[in-house]
């Protein structure tokens, strides 16, 4: 019998981090097992799941950019958080051959911040730049932790449409992203016991795409940044955040998280995480 594997499925697929994450944990844990990327394009995910779920040695996939939607109808079963977002990112392939989907972006998305939420605050407020695929798992994320919500978009309607899907509960607001970008001359009150974000979750910023407006005074004193921008890892965003003094929160975080939730699915131990040092340095050479 071969080896189990698993792997990362998108289009296009060849600049994902997945393959080098779980085949350093594979290594370090000293696992027999592979873990490998696989181009598939929207045209064909029905037939890839036909012939994956007859294979006895694939645990399961990631799922990037543009199936986490559309393989949601290929899958026997969804988790609950995956239903509540309206994406998968992770498919495990049970016992009984069934294809179960998990959204691990949500974990990832907050690993680095929990011990920020692990202390108590009168006010928690996140800005959030972007309403795509990967601000959903965000905006349920923070909605569940107690935080107002300022989504951004180009389109302030479908921000408003995330936020009462999403987040129903809460006062939570729309703007265009346009309203971050001139300067502002608010005057932030005393953020003593608040906690503040400021989230890059949109492609801008990132190589080959347009650079993120963002003036800084729209930032409260003591704000966290956090960009999920892998592309470059130290983006403008950030590099501004840094040079101004707020504490800052790279899309590595995120990457890494997500996939030891997902690592664990697919190999039945918990990721070796005592080695994150090493890791974000083989990934950012």
């Amino acid at each position: 019998m071969s080896a189990p594997y698993a792997e990362v499925i998108g289009d296009p697929i060849a600049q994902s981090k997945s393959p080098a994450i779980h085949t350093f944990w594979l290594g370090k844990l000293g696992i027999d097992a592979d873990y490998r990327a696989c181009h598939v394009e929207p045209e064909g995910l029905a037939e890839y799941f036909a012939a994956r779920r007859a294979d006895p040695d694939w645990r399961g996939c990631n799922v990037t950019m543009p199936h986490k939607q559309a393989v949601m109808p290929l899958l026997g079963a969804l988790d609950p958080l995956a239903t509540r977002i309206g994406a998968v990112n992770t498919v495990v392939r049970g016992e009984d051959r069934q294809l179960t989907g998990y959204n691990t972006d949500v974990a990832g998305f907050l690993e680095p911040l929990l011990p920020l939420l692990a202390e108590s605050h009168l006010y928690r407020m996140a800005r959030i730049l972007g309403a795509g695929g990967a601000a959903r798992a965000i905006v349920a994320a923070l909605a569940d932790k107690g935080f107002t919500l300022v989504l951004a978009a180009r389109d302030p309607a479908r921000a408003r449409a995330l936020l009462d899907e999403l987040a129903p509960k809460g006062e939570h607001h729309a703007v265009d992203l346009a309203h971050f970008a001139p300067e502002t001359d608010f005057a932030f009150d005393d953020r003593t016991q608040l906690l503040d974000l400021v989230i890059n979750a949109s492609p801008l910023g990132m190589a080959g795409q347009p650079p993120l407006a963002f003036d800084f005074s729209h930032a409260p004193p003591g704000s966290v940044v956090y960009d999920i921008v892998t592309n470059p890892l130290e983006t403008p965003l950030l590099a501004e955040a840094r040079q101004r003094g707020f504490a800052t929160i790279d899309g590595l975080a995120m990457l890494i998280g997500q996939a030891a939730a997902a690592f664990e699915k697919f190999f039945g131990q918990p990721a070796p995480r005592r080695y994150d040092a090493e890791l974000r340095e083989l990934l950012t050479r």
